[in-house]
């Protein structure tokens, strides 16, 4: 694949192989091989080709951009700073799937469908896990687990009472009048 500004050059085809080579993207910087993955998710999502700032196009260049950084990161796990800027970029592009998913559902759809993105919505009530809160958490847990087994003891008991009840209604009893004689 060329890179964009030799695509529709007509002259390129009549070239020598390197001279095609070094016109290719396996030649180009990693700058203009991210610039294309931006225009190739963008032009999926566009409503027209002027179309540069509707909400489909952005979700389409943050992809790009998050898509870019994610291999980075695969490379070099320790680089803070790119991933601050993906999660960053991740945020912004929930915020325009939220908006799209509110107001304009099919866009919505069309764009996760064409970008192949898997949208989950956030909760909607999110509290931060303090330490106390952990323990706390665990202790009540602990708690309902022997409240649990004490109540099933109880049962058994239960159960154990009318098995017993049954058999002696079931057993007849004898007439003391009939054992002396």
């Amino acid at each position: 694949m060329l890179k964009k500004d030799y695509a529709n050059v007509s002259a390129v085809d009549k070239v020598d192989d390197v001279v095609r080579r070094m016109l290719s993207l396996e030649m180009a910087s990693q700058r203009e091989k991210v610039k294309m993955k931006k225009e190739q998710l963008a032009d999926k999502v566009r409503r027209s080709p002027n179309d540069c700032g509707s909400a489909e196009v952005q979700v389409a260049y943050l992809t790009a951009m998050i898509r870019t950084l994610k291999e980075h990161l695969h490379i070099h796990p320790k680089d803070k700073v790119n991933l601050c800027h993906m999660r960053i970029a991740i945020d912004r592009r929930n915020v325009l799937l939220k908006y799209l998913r509110n107001y304009h559902y099919d866009i919505f759809e069309n764009t996760c469908k064409q970008l192949e993105i898997e949208y989950s919505p956030p909760p909607q009530y999110r509290r931060k896990v303090t330490r106390r809160m952990a323990v706390k958490k665990e202790l009540h847990a602990r708690v309902y687990k022997e409240k649990q087994k004490l109540r099933a003891l109880e049962r058994l008991k239960q159960i154990e009472k009318q098995h017993e009840g049954a058999k002696e209604q079931a057993q007849p009893k004898e007439d003391p009048s009939l054992s002396r004689t």
